[in-house]
């Protein structure tokens, strides 16, 4: 991850939960056995060069695992 979270996601949707998730596979190799989603939100973040910018986030996540693979994918700013 070469950004950092500054304050808190908003906004959290799911996307798609269990077999309807296409890296399923990966995660359960990695990561472990769960119930995995992957999930949506919007949130500011710190880049490496020191700007702030709202972005939205899409991630993986499972109970008692938690949340992996963060990863931006729009600048909304």
């Amino acid at each position: 991850m070469d950004f950092e979270i500054v304050g808190s996601i908003q906004h959290i949707e799911t996307i798609a939960v269990g077999s309807r998730i296409r890296d399923l596979k990966y995660l359960q190799k990695v990561h472990g056995q769960g119930r995995w989603r992957k999930m949506k939100g919007i949130a500011l973040v710190r880049l490496p060069n020191g700007h702030i910018r709202h972005v939205e986030l899409h991630w993986y996540e499972a109970h008692g695992i938690g949340k992996k693979d963060l990863k931006i994918k729009h600048y909304l700013d």
